[in-house]
């Protein structure tokens, strides 16, 4: 069986994430587990919190604020990321956010340039593609990745969006799950059948805790 058919054979998991989220980060690397323990393909999407946030900056704390103002320090990854997508495909968008994940979650490098530089050539990508921070000129494609995940899921979320299968066969997304640390082995099987259970449900939608913890990246 090719690659692509095998991909084909498993049960297909789309993930929208901003690779500035932490939360994102330890979710997809749920999902890179859970891609071990059972038959599961994810295909990864870009969103963007500088989007997300754009219509509520004045309801946001002041460093959030600043971070999502246009050309702020979270636009400047999301950006890239889309350009590697575009000129490069998935499997360097797949590359790129682990590259640029573990610099900023795990090693809790700056988000610079020069950081994004490093993951691009981690990667296997050329370290120009990190001039795209600096430009608009992928902020249309950026905003059709993002509000192609908005649509399945609705405009009260975060990040990360994920679409699964559900009973009927069209595609269910949730925000979400918030985890730490990124569960593994069993675990990580678990939460991802418990995923595929309440989208089976068409009228489920949400569980939620006040989170007492924060982000576990060890």
């Amino acid at each position: 069986m090719s690659e692509t058919a095998a991909a084909t054979a498993r049960t297909p998991a789309d993930f929208w994430f901003d690779p500035s989220c932490p939360w994102a980060w330890l979710t997809s690397r749920w999902m890179l587990e859970v891609e071990k323990v059972r038959p599961v393909h994810v295909r990864w999407h870009v969103m963007s919190l500088g989007v997300l946030n754009e219509d509520k900056l004045d309801q946001l704390p002041e460093e959030y604020r600043e971070r999502n103002r246009p050309g702020g320090a979270v636009w400047g990854p999301v950006r890239v990321c889309i350009a590697a997508e575009r000129q490069y495909g998935p499997a360097a968008l797949a590359r790129l956010y682990t590259a640029l994940g573990t610099r900023f979650h795990n090693q809790g490098l700056p988000r610079t340039k020069e950081t994004v530089a490093a993951a691009l050539e981690e990667a296997g990508l050329p370290a120009a593609l990190a001039d795209a921070a600096d430009t608009d000129a992928y902020d249309a494609e950026l905003r059709a990745s993002h509000q192609a995940g908005i649509d399945l899921v609705g405009q009260e979320v975060g990040t990360p969006v994920i679409a699964v299968p559900g009973a009927d066969g069209s595609r269910i997304a949730f925000f979400g799950p918030v985890v730490t640390p990124a569960p593994k082995g069993e675990e990580a099987a678990r939460l991802w059948d418990g995923t595929l259970m309440v989208a089976s449900i068409p009228g489920f939608y949400e569980i939620k805790r006040t989170r007492t913890r924060g982000p576990v990246f060890g």
